[in-house]
């Protein structure tokens, strides 16, 4: 079995998540409880204890192949805003508000601890062990609740000055469009979240006289249109072509700025929407994508890792950090 290199945790809302992750990126050992909220002090001891539990399972099953004494680095990915210091300065989804989630976490277990925002983390998972490997320029977008973003350059995680780049999802599409859950008006997130799918559809089927298997579910969410869409219904079709349309002009403008070699689509919606969403946002990005004639397009994949992406990425990025310590 492989050794583990560092510990990733991924913090949701309903559960914490730790894995033992080796140095290919591959997840040793796994731990989960559910999460406190809004208590900090209660989240660090719920992530400390998963951390030690986990650690100790990794040392019997590779029976003794590393040093016991030297503990695992750790790193934590919390859906929202994490300054480069680790303090989570908001999530909803934890109620957490200015929080020193990453200095508590070093106290507490006495040792190399990295604290970032869950898209950051995945964004290095799917770099160093997914669909973004090969590329040293590539950019994740995350579709689920809402939209999250990742950005690699010449190999380096993007994080901008304080902590908090690549807040994709807030990229504006549509000038005094839709409103998005963040109050501001046109963001990708109010256009091609997992989130907007299901409410788009909601929307259109109170006037959708030609028959839907959607009618009568309420709320409708994202899993149900791709589920419909898959079986052929009209509707669903539509409301994924019209999102797999915001999609390729959020893309357009990212590949316009940043000319990636890899555009990664993941999270729980982008990667069960994939193959549907991609024909349309392809459309959409070429139309939009400047200089066109004389310029290569960025491959548009699916995300490989999945739900570990998170916890992979935030693995190895502690490892990266304990390596750069003098």
């Amino acid at each position: 079995m492989s050794t583990a290199v560092a510990l990733g945790v991924d913090v949701g809302g309903t559960n914490v998540r730790v894995a033992a992750v080796a140095a290919d990126g591959g997840v040793v050992a796994t731990g989960r409880a559910p999460t406190p909220f809004g208590d900090v002090e209660a989240l660090v001891a719920a992530i400390a204890g998963l951390v030690r539990e986990v650690e100790a399972e990794v040392e019997v099953e590779v029976g003794g192949e590393r040093d016991a004494a030297v503990p695992l680095p750790v790193g934590v990915g919390v859906a929202g805003t994490v300054d480069r210091g680790g303090t989570v300065r908001y999530a909803a989804n934890t109620g957490l508000s200015d929080a020193p989630v990453q200095d508590r976490l070093r106290a507490s277990l006495e040792r190399t601890v990295v604290v970032r925002n869950d898209a950051t983390m995945a964004m290095w998972g799917e770099s160093r062990a997914g669909a973004a490997r090969s590329a040293d320029d590539a950019v994740l977008l995350t579709l689920g609740t809402g939209v999250g973003g990742g950005l690699v350059v010449g190999g380096r995680l993007v994080e901008g000055h304080t902590g908090q780049a690549t807040e994709l999802g807030h990229v504006i599409v549509l000038d005094n469009g839709r409103r998005c859950p963040c109050g501001n008006l046109g963001c990708l997130e109010a256009y091609a979240s997992g989130t907007s799918i299901g409410r788009r559809a909601s929307g259109r089927l109170a006037t959708w006289d030609r028959g839907s298997s959607m009618d009568g579910l309420e709320p409708v969410s994202g899993a149900d249109v791709v589920a419909a869409a898959r079986a052929g219904d009209e509707l669903a079709l539509e409301v994924l072509d019209e999102a797999g349309t915001w999609l390729g002009v959020g893309i357009a403008s990212l590949v316009n700025a940043l000319d990636p070699a890899v555009v990664v689509i993941g999270g729980g919606a982008g990667s069960d929407a994939f193959e549907l969403l991609h024909p349309t946002l392809l459309r959409a990005l070429r139309s939009r994508v400047f200089g066109l004639a004389g310029r290569t397009l960025p491959d548009v994949v699916a995300a490989e890792l999945g739900d570990s992406a998170g916890v992979v990425g935030a693995a190895l990025l502690a490892r990266d950090h304990q390596e750069d310590r003098p």
